[in-house]
């Protein structure tokens, strides 16, 4: 079984001229902290710090790996330091990087009507096309294509978080309405690019369309390798955006609710039923507490990682060697990862199901 067919190679052969056109769009002076002369107009204080973090090519940085805390006050230092900053091309979309700030300043605008926030936003829509690759996924950053950084990301819903913010575009909802309307069409295309993306990388196993990796090769579209406790596999964890997204979709294709339909076939048949997962305190263990799998008949799990050959579940630590249970791996990596987790219990139980009456024939 292929891996589904392309929407249109024309969308791709695009990509180049999108990249052109956005680039002449892109002034950076867009995204500049606001200048003393416009203080008259009405601000919101955790959209002005995220006007001083957005770097100048639309996107958003995630300093020292971890989400930025806007309701954290900014000092002078941090403030000229930020704005030393503004060319870096560290940007993300990494737990929500960009993504959040884009959603949070078209809000703001709404509520303000400072044009500043809407511009900000509009610059990040602008990074987030311009980010988009050859196969219509995008990598966890953007314009570094070092080590996994360049792999295409579902990695705690990395793209996916992107995709919705193309389809609020496109349908005009979530406060999406104010945005420029010369960004719609092209948020349309990089949505339609993106979708035959996330069906060309839903992975065949042994002839059978199951699920998706955390990251995918921008270039072979198989499971690839990230960090080194993440190997390539079948992930219990992002499969779920994968398909809540999917299902989204009004009127959907042959080939989407194929995907849908074999996808959540792959997350029942992967489901583990009578475990669940404890967090006790072990003075004995370096960070002083640990995890546990403990039997409970009342408890259903999936694992964050599964083999792509035998679909059994297993976890790895730092070493990458991949173990088969939870305690064979190092501590610190056993209470620092979701390894186990409850992620699909709601798709499964509800969504699918009113999904199902919707859009699927009896």
């Amino acid at each position: 079984m292929k891996n589904s067919v392309v929407f249109s190679s024309f969308f791709i052969q695009l990509g180049g001229l999108f990249f052109f056109i956005l680039s002449s769009w892109i002034n950076p002076k867009s995204y500049a902290y606001p200048s003393q002369g416009i203080q008259h107009m009405a601000s919101d204080s955790v959209a002005e710090r995220m006007l001083l973090y957005q770097r100048n090519n639309g996107g958003w940085p995630q300093p020292n790996g971890d989400p930025i805390n806007y309701n954290k006050a900014i000092e002078e230092n941090l403030k000229q330091k930020l704005l030393s900053e503004k060319n870096n091309l560290d940007a993300t979309i990494d737990d929500q990087a960009t993504t959040r700030e884009i959603k949070s300043l078209v809000t703001a605008y709404k509520k303000t009507q400072n044009i500043h926030y809407l511009k900000a936003a509009e610059g990040g829509i602008k990074y987030l096309i311009m980010a988009q690759n050859a196969a219509g996924g995008w990598g966890q950053f953007y314009p570094d294509t070092s080590s996994y950084h360049k792999h295409i990301t579902y990695n705690d819903n990395a793209m996916i978080d992107v995709m919705w913010i193309l389809k609020y575009i496109v349908e005009g909802k979530n406060d999406f309405e104010v945005i420029e309307p010369s960004l719609i069409p092209l948020a349309k295309v990089a949505m339609a690019r993106g979708i035959d993306c996330i069906l060309k990388t839903q992975f065949v196993q042994n002839g059978t369309l199951t699920a998706w990796c955390a990251q995918h090769d921008r270039q072979t579209l198989l499971p690839a390798k990230a960090r080194a406790f993440e190997l390539p596999s079948l992930s219990g964890n992002e499969t779920v955006g994968s398909v809540q997204f999917l299902m989204s979709i009004d009127n959907p294709t042959p080939l989407i609710k194929q995907a849908i339909q074999a996808a959540v076939n792959w997350l029942e048949a992967s489901k583990i039923v009578g475990i669940r997962v404890d967090t006790i305190q072990d003075s004995t263990q370096p960070k002083g507490r640990d995890r546990i799998v403990v039997a409970d008949p009342s408890s259903t799990l999936w694992a964050r990682f599964y083999d792509l050959k035998t679909n059994k579940p297993f976890f790895t630590g730092r070493n990458s060697i991949p173990k088969s249970s939870l305690a064979e791996i190092e501590n610190e990596r056993r209470v620092g990862y979701a390894y186990y987790g409850s992620w699909p219990a709601k798709l499964l139980s509800t969504d699918y199901a009113v999904w199902l009456k919707k859009w699927v024939k009896n």
